[in-house]
């Protein structure tokens, strides 16, 4: 086979392409197989779990959620676990939700009920509530979800408990959204699932950097310990990320994600509901202490650029005919679409999601950073002192 004589700037593109394609490969392997990695070794029982299960409180803070309370709360309340408590904080809500939450009370005796003071409206009501339901637990263990999502199985308690080991404190498990038709909800589907390989993935390699409330437990003692909220309680947000990121370590925290661990988190109806919650994330993001949000924004960085170079080395070679240049940009690009089209698709499968990517793969890797900055403008605009709640 003869080869072609490459002109420097051909030389240097695929040196670039071919750098940051190691980059991406080893991001892909290192951290977003993390899951998949775990779960092969729990099945192997390489994982040591305890085997107690100690009794534990749920917390949920509701407002105006009749409808999913209706529909939600019975699953976690009829869960397969020998002792819990159910603690549903009522904040302020002027549906139905108090009627429901006694009619439940009538047939789930472990149901118990709270509410946010009236006189509480400059306070974020979410913290406090949040608060208040941990004040009013008799077990040391809290479980966190949220009245919008359910489990999908009679097992989540259990599962979440196997991680109560004496040296644990914090337990991180993983939420995904039903599924519903739709451009809109396969992209926010799949913006739900790579932050989660994100954060649980950083979690399992031993640097939690955060957590989500729908599915997460940790220690009574510990939120006291750190005087709870009291660090960043001016902001709307951080009753889980913030606080996880202040609490977390290397040693104290697990990461559940069995199947049957799962949360299943009812689909936005609308598309500003789901930005105003990246919106709310991004708020509390800035002040995260550790360097996982900066290599995060490295991956993403060095993404876009692989993209270029890529596109600009296939480019070069052909309008040169430098048909091997043209390959060998060619044959990167599609060895990271199959390494990261088998991680994602493996770790959907393992977390239970029904969902798979293939040919849309590409667009959602360019789309997601693109829509982070649209959200990072959106915020600009709007106005940082929303993020803020006012004494």
């Amino acid at each position: 086979m003869e080869f072609i004589e490459v002109n420097t700037n051909e030389l240097i593109l695929l040196s670039v392409t071919g750098i940051l394609f190691l980059i991406q490969v080893i991001y892909y392997l290192a951290l977003y197989n993390r899951i998949n990695a775990h779960n092969k070794a729990a099945r192997r029982k390489k994982v040591s779990f305890s085997e107690e299960l100690p009794p534990l409180s749920v917390v949920i803070c509701a407002k105006n959620e009749t409808e999913n309370l209706r529909n939600f709360l019975p699953s976690i309340l009829e869960q397969d676990y020998p002792e819990f408590e159910v603690i549903v904080v009522n904040d302020g809500s002027t549906d139905e939700s108090e009627e429901l939450l006694s009619l439940f009370a009538r047939d789930y005796p472990h149901l118990h009920r709270s509410f946010t003071p009236e006189n509480s409206r400059y306070i974020s009501h979410k913290k406090l509530a949040l608060t208040l339901g941990i004040k009013a637990s008799k077990h040391e263990w809290v479980v966190f979800t949220e009245a919008n999502c359910h489990p999908v199985s009679k097992s989540w308690l259990r599962l979440l408990a196997r991680n109560f080991t004496p040296g644990t404190d914090i337990v991180l498990g993983y939420s995904g959204y039903e599924r519903r038709k739709g451009w809109m909800h396969k992209k926010i589907a799949f913006d739900s699932l790579f932050t989660s390989m994100r954060y649980l993935g950083y979690a399992l390699a031993r640097k939690p950097y955060m957590g989500i409330g729908r599915n997460m437990a940790y220690r009574k003692e510990l939120f006291f310990q750190q005087k709870g909220y009291s660090a960043h309680l001016n902001l709307q947000r951080g009753d889980d990320d913030l606080f996880v990121n202040k609490i977390a370590t290397k040693k104290n925290t697990r990461v559940e994600t069995d199947v049957n661990a799962t949360i299943r988190i009812r689909p936005v109806q609308y598309k500003t509901g789901w930005r105003e919650e990246k919106v709310s994330y991004m708020a509390t993001s800035q002040y995260y202490k550790g360097s996982q949000r900066f290599m995060l924004g490295f991956e993403t960085f060095t993404r876009i650029l692989f993209y270029l170079a890529a596109i600009t080395t296939i480019t070069f070679g052909i309008l040169d005919k430098h048909w091997q240049v043209a390959g060998i940009g060619g044959s990167l690009w599609l060895v990271r679409y199959m390494i990261q089209a088998i991680i994602i698709n493996r770790t959907a499968k393992e977390v239970g999601e029904n969902r798979r990517y293939y040919f849309s793969l590409p667009v959602f890797d360019i789309l997601q950073p693109l829509q982070s900055l649209g959200f990072k403008m959106f915020r600009i605009f709007r106005g940082r002192q929303a993020d803020i709640m006012t004494r």
